[in-house]
């Protein structure tokens, strides 16, 4: 009582207003001093995509009717037989109890006779039979025995014992070659080729060869180049023809005169 009195109602209101002041300072520094949290960013997720349904709208009208008659048959299901139709076969039923058997087809024999006949020459319908000759060795028309058309027993259309054209047992045209008996023909005269005016313009120069067959006469005969090196000039008819100008001592066989073929060199040079 004796605080009432001495203090009054003022000072209970003017403390009752001090605490009231410092209860709320103290809730304004307990309310500054907790932890701020960080505001957390969501995404923009509107929707920008629209999507239209099909609502189910109302009926609509019904289809008019027909005059209920049967459409005519089309021409493909007309009945009849088609023309490219193929009637399928059924196939017969083998039967497999039995093995099947091939009988062989005897061989007919023929008989033919036999008759055995004398030797004769067969001729040809048509041909033209010539009187017969003298009887000769000859397998040929040759005279002497010659299987050729020469004379002599020459198997070719020399004459003598030759197997070609020659004469006198030559071969190949007539002539021997060296060896075997026969010797060699011995130079007497050579010939001189001479130059073309092609070929002395053209300063060519050069050997030419040639084949020939040097008689019992000494004169060379069935003259042929055998390797040339100036076609185009004519050198190699001037050397067949040089080569007609030569002069031999004629080869021997068995000490006798014979044709032998022998090889000659032409040369062309310019002096």
């Amino acid at each position: 009582m004796s605080i009432r009195r001495r203090f009054g109602p003022a000072f209970l209101a003017s403390l009752a207003w001090h605490i009231a002041i410092v209860a709320m300072l103290w809730l304004a520094t307990r309310a500054a001093t907790r932890p701020v949290r960080s505001a957390t960013v969501l995404p923009d997720r509107t929707i920008t995509h629209m999507v239209w349904l099909n609502d189910p709208g109302p009926g609509g009208g019904g289809g008019g009717g027909g005059n209920r008659m049967t459409d005519p048959p089309r021409r493909a299901e007309l009945p009849g037989n088609d023309t490219i139709t193929v009637r399928a076969s059924r196939p017969r039923a083998l039967d497999v109890s039995k093995p099947a058997t091939h009988e062989q087809e005897p061989v007919q024999q023929l008989a033919i006779p036999v008759a055995t006949l004398a030797a004769a020459t067969e001729s040809l319908p048509g041909a033209i039979e010539a009187p017969p000759g003298p009887p000769t060795l000859s397998q040929g028309p040759g005279r002497d025995g010659g299987a050729g058309t020469g004379t002599g027993p020459g198997d070719g259309p020399g004459r003598g014992p030759g197997l070609g054209p020659g004469r006198d047992g030559g071969t190949d045209g007539g002539g021997y070659r060296p060896g075997n008996g026969v010797t060699q023909p011995i130079e007497i005269r050579k010939g001189t080729p001479q130059y073309t005016a092609d070929a002395m313009r053209a300063r060519i120069q050069g050997s030419i060869i040639v084949e020939c067959v040097v008689q019992t006469s000494g004169v060379c005969t069935n003259i042929h180049v055998t390797r040339s090196f100036d076609p185009a000039f004519g050198l190699d008819q001037e050397a067949i023809k040089a080569a007609g100008q030569w002069r031999f001592r004629p080869g021997t066989r068995g000490g006798e005169p014979v044709p032998v073929r022998v090889t000659m060199e032409i040369a062309f040079a310019l002096r």
